[in-house]
């Protein structure tokens, strides 16, 4: 059943309920990732407001939660640190001006429903790319963490510099940490029904803070700023433009990612189908408006939409009400958040990197597949040393070869020679009857499948070793699809064929297929007489030319073609 992202009141208890908790959720989570960003906490607010708010009112999916998630964090901040680098005074408005661009691109996506392929990626590259972010999450709450800044350099720089972060751990800092993990690991299940564990985890450690480490120096969020945000106009250097668009087209696709993935999750509990190129526009709504107000971006997040539908809500009014929530505490109470520790925004933070490591396939990819845990772990390693784009680039295009090369032998099986009734393929009984009485004389070139690219190889070193004979029959009656490259190696063979003083046939080419060899000319070599439909004709016809040359041989001489 596939429903629209209409608004309705028939479920508005459940649907309000929704929207409270799910608030209530994402509060501890937007500040942990403003905070992790290297933007602030109110950039983690406002991108759990907009994002929120906008997806839910233009999206596809009514019980979709978005908001800032980890991996959108990860590479926001990757972009934020190379942008504030390079152009210190302007960094962090062109950093916003790319979560403008991610925005505009998923939009696009939407608009030319290019939502159906945005996933069409190989499992273990997304399994290996999203690890990596985890891993990436991981690293960078580790110096806040033990109570230290972070040290440049991003991930790189915080392994470099591990030691020295250990050697001068606060004891206070990393106390609370530990005690924000430990909260949130063994919470019993029974509580967590009735209280996110990241909410009481900030709760009593900001309460522990204040009391049992009172007086102790211990870092906080600080002072964040209330009311509405200062708009962030889009800024542009031409030296970086280009690195900007990238980084936008980047971001949009995680996005894009992140978000069908969790969609196809919320349809799974709600046995319900959602509309991926509306959501997409939806997503890219709300991110446009995130950076337009120096708000983080943000997706579709599994935990916040598994907990919006397990308490009852099945429209778009619990993302709205959601976000209006959230939209109170940054306008009005935006100063209860000041003494948090921020050790315990990094354990919650941690705790995410943690849960964003695809833990199942982590324990089985070698089990299932060598060649695709190789991807997986090669994935994983570019993602957190070398880059996102590379890495997943990188991995596409290995799962994509290996993919082609095993999809190539399968089809170059289909690629077949015959002269007689001995080879694999369904002959009726005329067919062969047929074949046999020209002794070898008719050669049935015989292919079968999409005949793609990687196919062009089996065709050539099948029509290489066709055996001397009088009629060759090309029958194309099973191939469904003809690319390119094995059209040329097709069209090589009946050359060859031609200039060996052969007769040929060809059987079934029909609609794009047909169209294909006659673009490349290839009719134009064979009598109109020779294109035929019905194999058992062609056969017909083939061995009265062979019967008829075998009995007058001076007065019936074949003609090549």
């Amino acid at each position: 059943m596939q429903i629209t992202n209409r608004i309705h009141f028939y479920n508005l208890r459940g649907d309000l309920f929704g929207g409270v908790t799910t608030a209530i959720v994402s509060l501890p989570l937007a500040l942990a990732f403003g905070v992790a960003s290297g933007v602030g906490p109110v950039a983690g607010l406002y991108g759990a407001v907009c994002v929120g708010f906008f997806a839910a009112l233009f999206g596809g999916t009514p019980t979709l939660i978005s908001e800032p998630t980890g991996p959108m964090t990860v590479v926001m901040t990757t972009i934020v640190a190379s942008m504030t680098a390079k152009n210190p005074e302007n960094g962090m408005a062109m950093a916003f001006t790319v979560v403008m661009l991610a925005g505009i691109f998923q939009i696009i996506f939407g608009a030319f429903k290019l939502g159906k392929y945005i996933t069409l990626m190989p499992y273990s590259v997304i399994s290996g790319f999203m690890s990596g972010i985890g891993v990436i999450l991981i690293i960078l709450q580790l110096a806040p963490f033990v109570g230290q800044p972070n040290p440049k350099g991003g991930v790189l720089g915080m392994v470099q510099n591990l030691p020295q972060l250990l050697s001068n751990i606060n004891p206070a800092e990393t106390a609370l940490g530990a005690l924000t993990l430990a909260i949130i690991f063994l919470m019993p299940s029974k509580i967590k029904r009735y209280a996110p564990p990241q909410l009481v985890a900030l709760i009593v450690g900001t309460i522990v803070s204040l009391t049992i480490f009172n007086g102790v120096e211990i870092r906080r969020i600080g002072e964040i700023p209330m009311g509405l945000p200062t708009l962030q106009m889009p800024t542009f250097t031409p030296a970086q433009i280009t690195t900007m668009i990238i980084d936008g087209a980047m971001l949009g696709m995680l996005g894009c990612i992140d978000t069908l993935l969790t969609a196809v999750i919320a349809d799974s509990l709600t046995r319900t189908e959602h509309k991926s190129d509306k959501e997409l526009i939806g997503q890219g709504i709300g991110n446009l408006v995130s950076g337009l107000c120096g708000g983080l971006p943000g997706a579709g997040a599994t935990m916040g939409t598994v907990v919006n539908i397990q308490t009852g809500a099945s429209t778009a009014l619990s993302g709205l009400t959601r976000a209006l929530i959230l939209l109170v505490v940054v306008l009005w109470a935006a100063n209860l958040t000041e003494t948090i520790p921020m050790a315990v925004l990094a354990g919650i933070a941690l705790k995410v990197g943690i849960d964003i490591l695809d833990w199942s396939f982590l324990k089985r990819s070698h089990k299932v597949s060598v060649k695709g845990a190789l991807i997986m772990y090669g994935v994983l390693l570019l993602t957190v040393f070398v880059d996102l784009i590379v890495a997943v680039g990188v991995g596409v295009f290995i799962a994509n070869i290996l993919t082609i090369e095993r999809l190539s032998s399968l089809q170059a099986k289909e690629v077949k020679v015959i002269s007689d009734t001995d080879d694999e393929i369904l002959l009726t009984a005329e067919e062969k009857g047929l074949l046999d009485r020209t002794n070898g004389r008719v050669l049935l070139f015989y292919l079968s499948g999409p005949m793609i690219f990687g196919v062009s190889k089996a065709i050539e070193r099948e029509h290489r070793a066709m055996a001397d004979a009088d009629v060759l029959i090309v029958d194309l009656s099973d191939v469904p699809m003809l690319g390119v490259t094995a059209s040329l190696a097709i069209e090589n063979a009946i050359k060859d064929a031609c200039d060996k003083g052969l007769k040929v046939f060809v059987v079934g080419a029909a609609g794009k297929v047909k169209r294909r060899l006659e673009r490349l000319g290839l009719f134009d070599l064979i009598p109109h007489h020779h294109l035929l439909m019905d194999r058992t004709e062609a056969l017909q016809q083939a061995v009265a030319l062979v019967e008829g040359h075998a009995a007058n041989p001076n007065e019936t001489a074949l003609e090549s073609c």
